[in-house]
């Protein structure tokens, strides 16, 4: 048996051994989440989304430690969350965007939060969601959680010289940063002092495919963070589908803001870049760019 993972530096000082409840969205975010948990030694239960989570990851856990929701269903989420005795909840992976618009499920619970939202973005909805949570004492965990290892780090991480050109680089950082901060995405592309494509509520590989319709070189993909970032719900995420997009898309540079953006399976993630000449450097909004 492999021994446990280091403690993750963003567990709460408080942090003991109690069940934490994944609440697990799409793709291979949770499937990593999952996977560390156990590794950590930890009591682990899920509660899926019908037609969202892999089946996989649904599949390799026992029957009474799981429960499976539909979208929308606050109430049943809160419900299942104390059914299964969790003391914390770990939200990992993205629910189909067009599922708030169609194949929403709302129970009486969700309609309530929902009602009394001025504003009704991500950060709004499931920033009530996690209160809710909160509320019945179940503590939410950062979901950076024993992933450490599989955040950007600051300068480059792919092999060679760094090709594109710092001022443009610089430039394409500061315009993610606004974007973000006035909660229109957290992705951008430029070129040469030029925003070509800024990400909305379509996501960022449709953004990236958009940029990759002017057929032109030198294009910088940038994802950060916005100030105040809630990571109890809310970590941008670099994985295989972004990197084949970028390639189909020829963008050949992505910049992710170190210690915020998550590289799932970050060893191939960084493997498969240098095969597809694909640079991915890492900054901090706190440092100077660091490309040594």
């Amino acid at each position: 048996m492999s021994p446990p993972l280091p403690r993750s530096q963003f567990l709460p000082d408080t942090f003991d051994q109690r069940p934490i409840g994944l609440i697990a969205g799409k793709g291979r975010y949770p499937i990593l989440a999952a996977k560390r948990i156990r590794a950590a030694g930890l009591p682990l239960r899920i509660v899926s989304f019908a037609g969202e989570t892999e089946p996989a990851l649904i599949d390799s856990i026992p029957a009474n430690e799981h429960i499976q929701i539909k979208v929308g269903q606050l109430g049943k989420l809160l419900k299942s969350l104390k059914k299964l005795d969790c003391s914390y909840a770990f939200m990992a992976g993205q629910i189909t965007p067009r599922r708030l618009f169609h194949g929403l499920h709302p129970d009486l619970k969700a309609l309530k939060i929902l009602n009394s939202l001025k504003i009704k973005n991500a950060e709004t909805i499931f920033g009530a969601i996690a209160s809710e949570i909160e509320a019945i004492d179940i503590s939410m965990l950062d979901a950076r959680s024993f992933l450490d290892d599989q955040l950007a780090n600051e300068g480059l991480m792919t092999t060679g010289k760094l090709k594109a050109g710092l001022t443009d680089i610089a430039h394409g950082i500061n315009i993610a940063k606004g974007m973000a901060d006035l909660d229109v995405g957290q992705s951008v592309v430029v070129r040469h002092g030029t925003v070509l494509a800024v990400e909305a509520y379509e996501g960022t590989d449709p953004m990236l495919r958009r940029a990759g319709t002017f057929k032109t070189e030198d294009l910088i993909f940038v994802k950060t963070v916005k100030r105040g970032q809630d990571y109890r719900f809310d970590v941008p995420v670099f994985g295989h589908r972004t990197l084949d997009v970028m390639d189909e898309s020829g963008i050949r540079t992505a910049v992710l803001e170190s210690g915020s953006v998550l590289i799932l399976d970050k060893a191939s993630i960084l493997e498969k870049a240098h095969s597809l000449k694909i640079e991915l450097l890492g900054f901090s909004a706190h440092n100077e760019l660091a490309v040594e």
